[in-house]
């Protein structure tokens, strides 16, 4: 009987040898229960992402730390959708803004992996503790990678400014301002206001010049003195 209850703690034993009609002392089934090696193993938690909480230098040229967040917002319909938002904190671009029903740990690595494709792999990355961003998927991209990843502290978003600066920017001239009729149509408007955010709209964080302006002179500075000013 003792092995086909192994599952249960002794406490929970006292109460079904009782049932049985069978009277025992707590400390003695106790001391049997430790004897018999009948305790119930603790489950540890689910393996995820550590990555690091030290201090965040700022970074000094593209790719050197990319962040990393999630909006959601509903359809015309009512299903909910989200999207994930990816910036490079040094030019300000807006490097992807992924929409689906749907946006797994899986689906993250892949599209950092075609980020990678387009324009090489960032030092670090920058998130917050969500369960998509600390899963086996995401562990197992920075180790195959050797990309740093850093977590923000639980509760504190500003400790993740540039994407949550963007988040902002993005629901309320966008989200905000569109009823989208299904996904295809979310994915439209939302791609174009990426790229006139990357392209044309002047930020005074970068003395008035565009995301793009910026990733531009820094390559150009790269090519003539070999590294990034």
């Amino acid at each position: 009987m003792a092995r086909e209850r192994r599952r249960f703690g002794y406490r929970r034993l006292l109460i079904l040898l009782r049932r049985d009609g069978i009277e025992m002392n707590h400390k003695k089934l106790f001391r049997l229960y430790k004897e018999e090696r009948l305790t119930v193993r603790r489950r540890g938690g689910r393996k995820r992402a550590l990555g690091t909480r030290a201090p965040m230098a700022l970074p000094q040229g593209p790719n050197q730390r990319w962040s990393l967040d999630f909006v959601s917002d509903v359809l015309a319909d009512g299903r909910r959708f989200r999207v994930l938002v990816v910036v490079d904190d040094f030019t300000r671009e807006c490097l992807a803004l992924v929409v689906d029903t749907s946006l797994s740990g899986r689906r993250v690595a892949r599209e950092l992996d075609r980020l990678i494709d387009a324009r090489g792999k960032p030092l670090m990355v920058v998130s917050d503790n969500g369960t998509e961003l600390t899963s086996h998927a995401i562990l197992r991209w920075q180790q195959d990678h050797g990309v740093e990843w850093h977590y923000i502290a639980p509760g504190k978003p500003i400790q993740n400014a540039f994407v949550e600066s963007l988040n902002g920017r993005f629901r309320d001239e966008c989200l905000n301002e569109h009823l989208f009729q299904g996904l295809s149509a979310a994915r439209r408007i939302i791609e174009a206001w990426r790229l006139d955010y990357n392209d044309d709209r002047p930020h005074t964080s970068l003395g008035g010049l565009t995301p793009n302006e910026i990733a531009a002179r820094s390559r150009k500075d790269q090519n003539q003195n070999g590294f990034w000013l």
